[in-house]
C-alpha cells in the first residue's frame, strides 16, 4: 500500500483547489473536490484561523484521510476574545478580557501541544500567551490572574472542564472590549499628535524618533510617523 502524505496550513473553512493544496494533491491521482470539501466540513469552525491539515492518500486506491491540527495558542485566543490582532504594547494596553473558561477552552484545545501535566498547568500555560497579547482574564492583568490560579480560586471551574459562557457574560466582555478599543485609539491619536510635534521640531527623521522614544511613545506610532530610513540607500 503506497502512501503519500500532504501537509499544509489552510484558513478554516476557506480550502480550495489553488496552491499551495491542489498542485500538491494532482500527482496522487486522488479526488482534489472531495478533499478540499472534506476539509472545509472539519475546520468550519475555525474561519479566520490558520490551521495546520494532514491528507494522507493511498495512491494506489486514491482514497484518503484527513487529519486537521490546532491552530497556535494566540489564534484561539484571538477567536475566543474576538480580535483581529493582539496588543502593540501589551505591558500597558491591554485589548480584550476572557474569562477563566475560554482560557480553558484553549488550553483544552492545545492540550496535547502544551507542557503542563495537568490542566491547571496547561491554564498557567496559555494565561502566559494572554499576556504576551494584552489580553487580561477575569479582569486581571496576565501576572494577577496566574497568582489567583496559583493559590486556587478557579479551582472548581478547572476541575470541572467548563468552557461555556453565558450569552450575558459574553455580552458583558463585548462592552468591555469596546470600552478598551476606544481607551486605546484616543491614547493613540493623543500620541499622534505628540509625534507630528517632534518631527515639526526636529525636522531630522533619526532625531525625532529618539526623540519619541524618549517620550515613550510606541513604536507603532513611530514607524507610522516617521518611517526609519533605508539602510540599503
Amino acid at each position: 500500500m503506497a502512501k503519500q502524505t500532504v501537509e499544509t496550513l489552510i484558513e478554516g473553512g476557506k480550502a480550495t483547489a489553488a496552491p499551495p493544496l491542489g498542485p500538491a494533491l494532482g500527482p496522487t491521482g486522488v479526488n482534489i473536490g472531495q478533499v478540499v470539501a472534506e476539509i472545509n466540513k472539519k475546520t468550519a469552525d475555525l474561519k479566520g484561523m490558520q490551521v495546520p491539515v494532514k491528507v494522507i492518500v493511498d495512491t494506489e486506491e486514491k482514497t484518503f484521510t484527513i487529519e486537521i491540527g490546532t491552530p497556535p495558542a494566540a489564534a484561539l485566543i484571538k477567536k475566543e476574545a474576538g480580535i483581529k490582532k493582539g496588543s502593540g504594547n501589551p505591558l500597558t494596553d491591554k485589548v480584550a478580557d476572557l474569562l477563566i473558561e475560554q482560557v480553558i477552552k484553549v488550553a483544552k484545545a492545545k492540550s496535547d501541544a502544551l507542557l503542563g501535566s495537568d490542566l491547571k498547568a496547561k491554564v498557567r500555560e496559555i494565561v502566559g500567551t494572554c499576556q504576551s497579547m494584552g489580553v487580561l482574564v477575569e479582569g486581571m492583568p496576565a501576572q494577577e490572574a496566574l497568582k489567583a490560579i496559583t493559590e486556587g480560586k478557579f479551582d472548581e471551574k478547572i476541575s470541572s472542564g467548563k468552557t461555556e459562557i453565558t450569552a450575558e457574560e459574553q455580552a458583558k466582555l463585548d462592552v468591555e472590549k469596546a470600552k478598551m478599543q476606544e481607551e486605546l485609539a484616543e491614547k493613540k491619536a493623543a500620541y499622534l499628535v505628540q509625534a507630528k510635534q517632534l518631527v515639526d521640531k526636529f525636522k531630522d527623521v533619526k532625531k525625532a524618533r529618539k526623540a519619541m522614544v524618549e517620550e515613550g511613545i510606541p513604536q507603532v506610532v513611530i514607524d507610522e510617523v516617521a518611517p526609519a530610513e533605508d539602510k540599503g540607500k
